[in-house]
Formats: C-alpha cells, sequence, structure tokens
C-alpha cells in the first residue's frame, strides 16, 4: 500500500500537470511532469519499454525534498508519465530519496535501489545528511520499499570513507546471479600531527601530543557485491579520484564498450585542464581496463564527456540491438536555481545519444530514432558569406535537427585563414539569440547565450577544441525550444547549452567575419 505521501505528490502531479500546454515544453526531450527535475535515476528496459525515473520535486521548480519522478518510452523520443514511484516517507529517507539504478530481477520484478536521506544535526555544525542505500519492488508503476531498509550503510564502509557522502547505488546481476552494486563516497585520510606545547617544563620547553586530522582526498567509486538483494558486504574500490577530478564524485556508471571498459561520473568542483573540465561542476570519462590482479580500473585516457554548460548526472542503458545509450540531466548547478518561481517545471533530460569507442576517444550521436522525426529537408550548397551576417529562405525554427560543413582550408600555407570567425545565431529575433561560432586560428569553438535573455551574471561561454578534418568542419545542431546539442566531428565532442528565450524567436542566421563557405541542410522536427 502505497503511502500518504507518495498519494499525495501524486495526487498534485497529475492536477497541476493539466495546467503545462504542450508547446510550453520540449518536444522530444523528457521534461519534469511538473516543479523541479534533476540527476536521472533508474535507466532500464523492463516489459518492453525503456523506464527512466529521475529525481522529482513535485511542488515546486526550484530544489526540494527529493522524490522520484516516472517516464516510460518505446522509442527514447516519445515519453509517457507514470505515476511518482517514490517519495520520502520513512525515518531512513524522510529527507529525500536521492539518486540509485534499476535492474530486472530473474523473477520478473523491477528493483530500485535508492539513496536514502536522513539530516542529523551536531551543536555548532551544519546539519550533515546520513546517506544510505536502499531497495524497493515493484510492477513498473508501483514500488514497495523492503521493510529491512536500508540494506547499506556508512557500518559497511571502509574506515576512511565519509559517513555523509555515500550515494548513487548503480547495480547489477553477474550471470552466476551475483548482485553488484557500484556507489560513489568520499574518502578521508586519517593523518597523526604532533603539537607542541612551549610552556612546559620539559627538558626542551616542549611537550608533545598527538591529534588525529581528516585530511580529504576526494571521490571514490566502491564495489559491493552480494547473492541477494537484501545482503552487501564491501569488496573493492575500483576507483580512486585522488583529488585529481574535483572532490566529489557522483553517479557512477561502468560498461564495456568497443573492447573498452568505460567509467563515467559527475563530479564537483573539477579544475580546468586547458578546455577540458571546464564547468566546475562537470562529468569526466575514464577509459582503460581493469587490473585483473588488483581489481583496479587502470585508466588509458580521461576527457570531458559534454563541452558545453548543461549536461550532468548521465546514465546509461543497454538496448536490445546492442547500442549503449546515455542520457543525462540537461542543467548545470551553478546556474539551475536562478529561473523564476512562476514557471510550473523545471528540469530537462539531454536527447539520448549512442555512444562508442573510437581511436580512445568516447564518441556521442544523437539516437538513430530521431530520424523518424525530420520533414521538409531545406538544402543550399557551398554559400558564401563575407563580413555581413546573412538567413536563408526556409532555415529558422526551434524545432531543428541541422547539419553544418564548413570549409576551413588557409589561403596560404602559413595560418592565415580567408575568416577569423564563423558563426550561427539561433532562437533569434531583434533582441536575442544563443550562438556557436567558430575561430580556425585557434582551432576552438564556443556555445554562448550571454544574449539570451538572461537576468542574471551567470555562466554563459564554454569552449572546446574542434579541428577541422580533411579541411572541414562537420557539425550536427538540435534545437528543441529551450536547448541546443551540437555534435562536432561525427561525435567527437558535444556541447549542450539551455535558454529559455520565447519560443517565437526561431531565426537562424550565418556570420562571418571574412569570407567563409559552408553547406547546410536543415530539417524541421515533427511527429507528422
Amino acid at each position: 500500500m502505497s503511502s500518504q505521501a507518495l498519494r499525495d505528490a501524486r495526487r498534485y502531479e497529475e492536477e497541476f500537470e493539466k495546467k503545462i500546454l504542450p508547446e510550453e515544453r520540449p518536444a522530444f526531450h523528457l521534461s519534469s511532469r511538473v516543479g523541479w527535475m534533476n540527476d536521472p535515476n533508474g535507466f532500464s528496459r523492463y516489459k518492453g519499454e525503456y523506464h527512466l525515473f529521475y529525481q522529482y520535486h513535485p511542488y515546486d521548480s526550484h530544489w526540494g525534498t527529493m522524490h522520484w519522478g516516472h517516464a516510460v518510452s518505446t522509442d527514447l523520443i516519445h515519453w509517457r508519465y507514470l505515476p511518482a514511484a517514490l517519495a520520502p516517507d520513512m525515518p531512513y529517507d524522510r529527507d529525500g530519496c536521492f539518486s540509485g539504478g534499476a535492474l530486472v530481477m530473474r523473477d520478473g520484478t523491477h528493483m530500485l535501489m535508492y539513496t536514502g536521506v536522513c539530516r542529523e544535526s551536531a551543536p555548532g555544525e551544519w546539519n550533515r545528511e546520513v546517506q544510505t542505500q536502499c531497495i524497493a519492488f515493484g510492477d513498473g508503476e508501483n514500488y514497495t520499499k523492503y521493510a529491512g531498509n536500508p540494506v547499506l550503510s556508512f557500518e559497511d564502509l571502509p574506515e576512511e570513507c565519509s559517513r555523509y557522502d555515500f550515494r548513487d547505488p548503480r547495480i547489477w546481476q553477474e550471470e552466476d546471479g551475483t548482485f553488484k552494486a557500484a556507489a560513489v563516497s568520499y574518502s578521508l585520510r586519517k593523518q597523526k600531527e604532533v603539537l607542541h606545547d612551549r610552556n612546559s617544563d620539559n627538558a626542551d620547553g616542549l611537550l608533545a601530543t598527538t591529534m588525529i586530522r581528516e585530511e580529504e582526498e576526494g571521490g571514490q567509486i566502491l564495489l559491493f557485491s552480494g547473492q541477494d538483494p537484501y545482503h552487501w558486504k564491501f569488496e573493492k574500490k575500483i576507483a580512486v579520484n585522488g583529488y585529481r577530478l574535483g572532490r566529489m564524485w557522483e553517479c557512477p556508471d561502468l560498461f564495456e564498450l568497443d573492447g573498452k571498459q568505460v567509467i563515467l561520473a559527475s563530479a564537483m568542483d573539477m579544475l580546468p585542464d586547458g578546455l577540458e573540465y571546464h564547468n566546475g561542476n562537470g562529468t569526466f570519462c575514464l577509459i582503460g581496463d581493469y587490473d585483473q590482479a588488483t581489481g583496479r580500473f587502470v585508466p588509458e585516457a580521461d576527457q570531458s564527456v559534454d563541452y558545453g554548460i548543461d549536461f550532468y548526472a548521465e546514465q546509461t542503458v543497454l538496448a536490445p540491438d546492442g547500442r549503449r545509450i546515455m542520457i543525462a540531466w540537461m542543467q548545470n548547478w551553478d546556474t539551475c536555481n536562478l529561473h523564476t518561481k512562476s514557471i510550473p517545471w523545471f528540469g530537462q533530460m539531454t536527447l539520448p545519444r549512442e555512444l562508442s569507442v573510437k581511436d580512445g576517444r568516447l564518441y556521442q550521436w544523437p539516437i538513430r530514432e530521431l530520424l523518424s522525426m525530420r520533414r521538409d529537408k531545406v538544402h543550399y550548397e557551398n554559400v558564401r558569406v563575407q563580413d555581413d551576417e546573412i538567413e536563408l529562405d526556409g532555415i529558422r525554427g526551434r524545432l531543428v535537427d541541422m547539419e553544418l560543413e564548413l570549409k576551413v582550408m588557409d589561403d596560404d600555407g602559413n595560418g592565415h585563414y580567408p575568416f577569423t570567425k564563423f558563426a550561427i545565431h539561433f532562437a533569434r529575433d531583434s533582441r536575442y539569440h544563443t550562438g556557436i561560432s567558430f575561430r580556425p586560428a585557434e582551432s576552438t569553438l564556443k556555445v554562448d547565450r550571454k544574449f539570451s535573455g538572461s537576468r542574471r551574471a551567470i555562466i554563459h561561454q564554454r569552449r572546446a577544441y574542434a579541428k577541422p578534418k580533411d579541411g572541414v568542419l562537420k557539425l550536427r545542431i538540435i534545437l528543441d525550444r529551450y536547448s541546443a546539442e551540437v555534435f562536432v566531428n561525427g561525435g567527437e565532442k558535444v556541447m549542450t547549452i539551455t535558454f529559455y528565450t520565447d519560443v517565437r524567436a526561431d531565426g537562424i542566421s550565418f556570420f562571418a567575419d571574412g569570407e567563409a563557405e559552408f553547406t547546410v541542410t536543415k530539417y524541421r522536427l515533427q511527429d507528422k
């Protein structure tokens, strides 16, 4: 039987969803049913449908006590909302149901594993969140929490792990039936420190005392195992940060792809390395293999997963045809609470992306099911623009799939290019636009929303290195009312950005400082 808290959430979302018009939402990106949305959770396939849960505060479009929202899809493009799956209604999760995973049990039930949050306070300190791992079982719509929750707590952690930062389990089952869970934890290394008191009467005039001091070591991914989903034990550390990639890690995902082992995770407070990890709170990818002797992941390469502004908390699922598909929260923690309270929903997911590993890099490409929505092809070959901004007949809109090839050849072999900057402006009217620009001398691509109507000085720009191949830079730009996803050179890099200008601002223009030549193909995206 569902709790009163869950029944209240379900009634609220059903009532207030009716007040949001379809045209006020993204057309093919999953958005919050009502209220607030952040991390995707429990991305899985069950009973012939893809299930996606998400951290959810139905009562306000700003962060609040987390529930789990729920939506299903057959093609990852068209989503159908289901009633909220989890509500904070137990002593161990009274302050929130945080992120986690899902697993189809061999008996046909759908198992969720999530982080329960319970705040505690200490004299003179901020409230801290004790985080434990909990499970629930259901039929794809209604879920019952296990009476023995939590199944994992800080008591199950190695000694050096923080009791307050232990969350985001990713679960699976091995062929032999063993259950596995990968979760993140914050590492605190205990360091002995000798102190001296110069006012003592000993021979040296010094009195030595020993103090135990905790030093932060950053995030880590821990592996747990169990013969059933109710009893778990710590097995080993899979990967340890050592403070190189931010502080706390969140939302881990581990899988094999194209013969390599891949780890994805989101990190807080990453330091930029050139144009890598420039978002501060962003998502990284480690590509490597496992050392069978130590059981430790050995990275061979690392990279940002998205080089734009709005991307965090990824999850992947394995499709029946073998594709590894990723989705993420399309937002940034530094900017997500700056919107007006009057809007009835806030938060959306990225377009699902097909993943591959090529030449030691993670590649991403829009899910192929999107092609079925292409309508009204408009094509221009070898367009020239010189020291001007131009529009092309038939190329406009806020529901757009556009492919562009920009010729980038130097004119004399000495690094002198015929243009210093090429730009595409979209979501454009007389006041606003959002832009993408390329500077060939620097081989940098930039997304820019400083003219998108923001009321505050927030993060507006991000750059990435983008080198033309055989003298051509290839871009695929997907627009869905309030967002743009830019795929560079066949998915070698991706830049994601949100903006909330009026959807009537639908102009698209092309600009060059100097002389540029490009070919462009544009499709309108619509069901029928």
